[in-house]
């Protein structure tokens, strides 16, 4: 019997504070569904099944388009990020002699590109689906100046969820000035199903044989540190509970209150182009598997410590401390001021370009993946 083929639906899901629109799409193809919005591009919903063959939600975020639009009551749940994901120390950077500065939105930096970022943006959509898969290509033009950045930048950020059971993501910008452009993906995830507990009963490894420590508001000190020993040590499977209870006093962990940390890939930078392995999450209890490939050379582990219960998700569900978890693909935090960091400079005449893919699976029993 022959698999569905892939199907993309498209419905009104509300309006932004300034009246527009906004439209919710759902791609489905193989064992996989998506609910992706263009306010945000956030991932809202994502069905994947668990060894028995179950179809659950496997990300944070909410039942309606209200929450997202406040910060508070959506903590970039889901959404894409930029002009620059991560912090930037002190809000400013200098490119070409002249000297910028950003909206400081986290405590003395910049965060995720500041208030009005890529997630708080309405994208233009264009979805269709065909053998491939089923695709939402989401273009928008940030105009020089935006949130402080030089340069009109076009983005366009495509989606592609495969008959194979990957959600496929890929990022491409041309600018107009130099400027500086460090895109990603900020979805927490839970594997257990429709959040129905925490994660520190999932497993994680991470491809990473180095870490950049930071300082307390969160600022790589510029290293490049060896993880043996350490609490970034990731790369056979760790129990997230137990990693965080083993190194509760570790200072770099204490400066997040858990992971909130950038890892340098192994064979990362994406020199080539091609896509290497990340990182592996594994839910032992309901045998769902997400692997993680890239061409960006980090990966920020982020263990949701700022979740606090005050939040209400879909469902009713009250997402408390650890109940997701971020693995966020990119360059390096603060890169524009750290000259030995991987450079993050679009120039004219340059394009932009990074590719993520999430790979879902089944392990029937721990360490036997399937799917």
């Amino acid at each position: 019997m022959n698999a569905p083929a892939p199907t993309v639906t498209a419905q009104p899901w509300g309006h932004t504070p300034r009246g527009e629109p906004v439209t919710l799409y759902t791609l489905s193809a193989g064992p996989l569904s998506a609910e992706i919005m263009d306010y945000g591009g956030v991932i809202v919903r994502l069905l994947a099944p668990d060894r028995s063959g179950t179809r659950e939600d496997v990300v944070l975020g909410h039942d309606r388009l209200e929450p997202y639009l406040d910060r508070a009551t959506s903590p970039y749940f889901g959404a894409l990020i930029g002009r620059y994901g991560n912090r930037i120390a002190g809000g400013t950077f200098t490119l070409d002699g002249q000297t910028y500065q950003l909206a400081r939105n986290n405590g003395p930096n910049a965060l995720h590109g500041g208030p009005g970022g890529f997630d708080q943006q309405l994208w233009a959509g264009h979805a269709h689906a065909g053998p491939a898969g089923a695709v939402l290509e989401l273009t928008r033009r940030s105009p020089a100046g935006e949130e402080g950045y030089p340069g009109t930048l076009d983005v366009t950020v495509t989606y592609t969820l495969t008959p194979g059971g990957t959600l496929d993501l890929t990022y491409a910008a041309h600018t107009d000035a130099p400027t500086i452009v460090n895109l990603t993906q900020h979805t927490y995830w839970n594997l257990s199903g429709d959040a129905r507990r925490d994660i520190l009963g999932h497993r994680l490894t991470v491809n990473a044989d180095r870490f950049t420590p930071v300082d307390a508001t969160l600022i790589p000190t510029g290293e490049q540190a060896d993880v043996t020993g350490t609490p970034f040590d990731l790369r056979t499977p760790q129990r997230l509970g137990d990693a965080l209870a083993q190194h509760a006093a570790h200072p770099q962990l204490g400066h997040a209150g858990g992971y909130d940390h950038n890892l340098v890939l192994s064979g990362g930078e994406g020199q080539s182009g091609d896509l290497v392995h990340a990182a592996t999450l594994h839910d032992p209890q309901s045998g769902r598997v997400l692997d993680v490939h890239t061409t960006e050379p980090g990966l920020q582990l982020y263990t949701g410590n700022f979740l606090d219960g005050t939040i209400t998700g879909k469902a009713g569900r009250r997402y408390d401390r650890h109940w997701g978890l971020c693995l966020e693909t990119q360059h390096f935090p603060d890169s524009p001021n750290q000259p030995a960091f991987p450079s993050t400079v679009l120039r004219p005449g340059e394009r932009y370009a990074s590719r993520t893919r999430f790979t879902f699976g089944t392990a029937q029993e721990e360490g036997a993946l399937t799917g």
